[in-house]
């Protein structure tokens, strides 16, 4: 049967939107829905890592993303007396055209995502919601429900982006194990009077937790993140109801912030657990984001994880239908993204217990030992390898996929990097007598063949393949970049094995 979809997209925040940008860009047919009544609501996330940025950047949204956002921001760190000041601009890392931390409310990074959905005519069917879906022998029947009617969506792909209450997830059986943390998260945009430096962020750690205030607020001038022990139970992943000034107040003088609360604008609790799902997969329907792993906001690492989700699913559900090896190339998205998060929920677990936890170990490290170690602070921040070392991890600039089932390297070995499953760095190269950046050369939709100086042309074409020969890379060799921005196909020689590759991606030909 012929259907008029390929993909539909439940939920409308930054990895929905992420996932249904790739997936239209590469060719697909797609819709969005979303069951709130509007795109408005307070930001959850303020940080845009790295990798984030060189994955949509294919994608045309850099530049609006990075024309409102702070790169190089400032950061005081108040620790007991002290008040320790940071740079986070220039982080010295070399192979990626974003060496800094970003500062951007997810409400903006979701207005860019959206306005470049509807540029491709792909608008959000807001107070839409999944009611229903059945994964049937040739497609999947979803059934959304709005204004109290419902309608019967036929789609190739159903990508559940609905965050860490997922229908798509309950309607597609995959477990959810998991449990609540004692911590919560408090959320509040208030104005402050005191002598907090204007513009730069504060950072202040307690024996009973952390508070980071922000200049980004969107209902009044500061941000303010905090957490604390949970005094009552939440339900998960809803907001609380609002805490008084004098609440907030507590929580600013306990972190040692030199600043009073003379309005507040709007605040919430956040209840956090920390779970991941069984799977990411079951027959065509599918998680990414919130919907597939929920973790604290420590290091910043939710909205990044689930757009780097939706940036390596989207084109796997555009290219499915070209693909010599569908199976595989779908397969493939659970099998190097779940690791993935395995690895970040550890990860957040241990900045969250630095952070938040109140037993007697995690309260003298940050009430007691980090103010003792301020005045060395300057030093270690001075040495700007190992500043570098966390900024990468923070930003997964080295996530990888090696040994993953789209991670091939030809019969002819190649020198040097990159492998299959790497990153590819940024890097100079010179390309049709041009010297330029090679993500420069990446920045569209598409697999991009890289070939050495003295390699063949391949024998394939595709809508969506890019060939660029780089003279500055000798060699007769070969590397095949995905839509994502890693290597899938790394050979010394162009032969028969690099088309092979290209039609399991579902690029050549297209």
């Amino acid at each position: 049967m012929s259907r008029s979809l390929d993909v539909l997209v439940v939920g409308a925040g930054p990895t929905g939107l992420a996932l249904a940008l790739q997936a239209a860009a590469h060719g697909a047919r797609v819709r969005v829905v979303d069951g709130r009544a509007r795109a408005a609501r307070p930001s959850r996330a303020l940080i845009v890592h790295a990798r984030s940025l060189e994955v949509l950047r294919p994608l045309g949204v850099t530049a609006d993303l990075l024309a409102e956002a702070d790169t190089a921001p400032s950061v005081e760190l108040h620790l007991g007396r002290s008040a320790v000041p940071v740079r986070l601009g220039d982080l010295a890392v070399p192979d990626t055209a974003f060496p800094h931390l970003t500062f951007l409310p997810q409400q903006h990074v979701e207005r860019v995502l959206a306005a470049a959905l509807a540029d491709r005519g792909v608008q959000v069917e807001w107070s839409t919601q999944l009611v229903a879906a059945d994964d049937g022998p040739e497609d999947v029947a979803a059934v959304v429900r709005r204004n109290g009617g419902e309608e019967v969506v036929h789609c190739a792909a159903l990508a559940g982006c609905d965050g860490v209450g997922s229908t798509v997830r309950a309607v597609a059986g995959i477990g959810w194990p998991g449990a609540r943390a004692r911590v919560e998260v408090v959320l509040a945009d208030v104005d402050l009077a005191g002598e907090l430096t204007a513009g730069a962020a504060h950072v202040g750690a307690g024996r009973r937790g952390l508070l980071m205030a922000f200049a980004l607020g969107e209902g009044a001038p500061w941000r303010l993140v905090a957490t604390r022990t949970a005094p009552d139970r939440l339900p998960a992943g809803v907001g609380g109801p609002a805490l008084p000034a004098d609440e907030l107040q507590e929580l600013l003088d306990v972190a040692g912030l030199p600043a009073r609360v003379t309005d507040v604008a709007w605040s919430s609790r956040i209840a956090l657990q920390h779970r991941l799902a069984t799977a990411y997969r079951a027959g065509r329907l599918f998680l990414a984001g919130d919907a597939a792993h929920a973790w604290s906001p420590a290091g910043g690492q939710g909205m990044n994880t689930g757009v780097q989700d939706a940036t390596a699913l989207g084109w796997r559900l555009a290219a499915a239908a070209a693909s010599s090896a569908p199976e595989e190339l779908l397969a493939s998205y659970a099998a190097e993204r779940r690791p993935v998060a395995t690895s970040t929920l550890l990860l957040t677990r241990l900045l969250f217990w630095g952070e938040s936890a109140t037993d007697p170990v995690a309260a003298t490290l940050r009430g007691t030992l980090a103010p003792l170690a301020a005045p060395l602070l300057p030093w270690v921040l001075a040495r700007r390898r190992l500043v570098a070392r966390g900024f990468r991890v923070l930003a997964q600039l080295d996530t990888g996929y090696p040994g993953g089932p789209l991670a091939r390297e030809g019969s002819t070995p190649r020198a040097g990097r990159p492998h299959p499953g790497d990153r590819v760095p940024d890097a100079p190269v010179t390309c049709q007598g041009r010297e330029v950046r090679l993500h420069e050369l990446l920045a569209r939709p598409g697999v991009h063949v890289l070939l050495d100086r003295d390699a063949p042309d391949p024998s394939v074409t595709g809508r969506f393949l890019h060939v660029h020969r780089l003279t500055s890379s000798p060699g007769r060799g070969v590397v095949a970049v995905r839509p994502d921005g890693h290597a899938g196909f790394v050979s010394g020689a162009v032969d028969a094995e690099l088309g092979w590759w290209l039609a399991a991606a579902g690029a050549a030909g297209r």
